[in-house]
């Protein structure tokens, strides 16, 4: 069966605002950029996510307000955000609903997803605050369909009378969505590197989007059936999206954009220019305050002045800093689709990130 169709039609299908849903890859890994990218455009909204070992993808729909319910262990852009910002905004202003569990927790939670299992008991986080303190109360979470009505429950061990473990809830996932290296038509796919936890998620949701590298022939994928990792029976649509997890690598064909990382690090501080204008007057205040405190400390006086030079330009609008609404609208929004995408980033700059034979890195970026 021929499952292969346009990265827009395979999100208008089978991306629903309200889905409950999660993304491969880790970090700045195989995350499904292209994929994401569409989502924006195309404005589903009130997500239900577990998001796994998270990156600058959830952080951006976290920062446009696509999510209604986050269940995470970890959001950053690995080696460039220590926490990403967006996410972290979001939650000290009250303005994310918010669940978290150790990070070998929910990669546990999402395999016994892939075996339908009704619930999962661990010990791995007894003892620790994350048994005691809950993100989302149980009042809240009669209030979110897609949210299950307790974090966890210590129950006993049926097998040693007295011994005490931890029951976890198991994702009902709608949607998956997976970037990989080669994929046929009929969704087989391979994965070459970590699989990290797309194998789980392909098996655990109703609906899987397949963004890939290259298409590649029924026959060919079954050469070597020890580089399949996904059966086609799991998957709803195949989409070829080259560079479809820029800007973070895809393992033996491109590295991460250094570059393009450290420009949304950098704009992400700031989710408009209002916001910008703000944090900017706060840290002249907060710099002024330490170069009162020394006033004989001459970096301190630099850095108040310079401070200071900052807020007065963002608040006359001389000089705002990029902001995470700019970068949005330079990536995503100013370009139809992934292919204007990539015209826009250009070929020169792809061609470096692209990896050296048998080293799986570039040497060039």
């Amino acid at each position: 069966m021929n499952k292969v169709m346009s990265l827009h039609d395979a999100v208008a299908k089978y991306v629903e605002s309200g889905d409950c849903i999660c993304f491969g890859g880790f970090t700045t890994n195989r995350k499904p950029y292209a994929a994401m990218y569409e989502i924006l455009r195309q404005g589903q909204k009130d997500f239900t996510v577990w998001a796994g070992p998270a990156g600058g993808d959830w952080d951006a729909m976290i920062g446009e307000g696509r999510v209604k319910a986050y269940i995470n262990c970890y959001t950053a852009n690995s080696g460039y955000t220590n926490v990403s910002r967006r996410f972290r905004a979001a939650i000290e202003q009250g303005k994310l609903t918010y669940e978290d569990y150790s990070q070998d927790v929910l990669m546990l939670q999402l395999h016994a997803a892939s075996l339908g299992l009704p619930y999962l008991p661990v010990r791995l986080m007894q003892g620790s605050g994350l048994v005691k303190y809950w993100g989302i109360s149980e009042e809240q979470r009669k209030t979110l369909d897609k949210v299950d009505n307790l974090k966890c429950v210590e129950v006993e061990n049926p097998f040693e009378p007295g011994q005490k473990v931890v029951a976890v809830p198991v994702p009902k996932l709608d949607t998956a969505i997976i970037h990989v290296q080669q994929a046929s038509p009929d969704g087989t796919c391979v994965i070459l590197g970590d699989e990290f936890h797309d194998v789980d998620i392909a098996v655990a949701a109703r609906k899987v989007i397949v963004t890939c590298e290259e298409i590649v022939s029924d026959e060919y994928i079954r050469r070597d059936p020890t580089k399949n990792k996904v059966f086609g029976e799991c998957v709803s649509a195949v989409v070829k999206a080259p560079y479809g997890a820029w800007p973070s690598q895809c393992y033996d064909y491109y590295d991460d954009d250094d570059a393009a990382l450290k420009e949304y690090d950098k704009a992400s501080k700031y989710q408009d220019a209002a916001d910008a204008v703000k944090q900017l007057e706060k840290a002249a205040v907060k710099a002024q305050k330490a170069a009162d405190a020394k006033p004989e400390d001459e970096k301190l006086a630099a850095a108040a002045a310079k401070a200071k030079k900052a807020a007065e330009d963002a608040a006359n609008g001389t000089a705002i800093p990029e902001t995470f609404e700019d970068y949005l609208q330079k990536w995503v929004y100013s370009v139809p689709d992934q292919a204007a995408l990539l015209d826009k980033i250009g070929g020169s700059r792809l061609m470096r990130l692209k990896t050296e034979p048998h080293l799986g890195y570039s040497t060039t970026h």
